[in-house]
């Protein structure tokens, strides 16, 4: 199974959406499992990632930064 995550806030409008988006998505493929992660909690995590949530991390580790459409977001799901 590849775990994919979300990083974003609780805050966060556009996390909301690409929330929805993600889940959206992730449901019509197999084997992909989505986490969120809340970069408030975490002093590095928000210092990287506070400009650019929501955005979506690979099990390899690339990254896919918002803005995002629901075709990038299954083509990174897929890959």
């Amino acid at each position: 199974m590849k775990v994919f995550r979300l990083f974003g806030t609780s805050a966060c409008h556009l996390c909301e959406l690409a929330h929805e988006m993600v889940t959206v998505e992730a449901s019509g493929i197999g084997d992909v499992e989505v986490g969120e992660v809340d970069i408030s909690g975490s002093d590095a995590l928000f210092q990287r990632y506070g400009v650019l949530i929501p955005v979506l991390q690979h099990p390899d580790e690339r990254e896919l930064n918002w803005p995002f459409s629901p075709s990038q977001v299954q083509n990174f799901l897929q890959s």
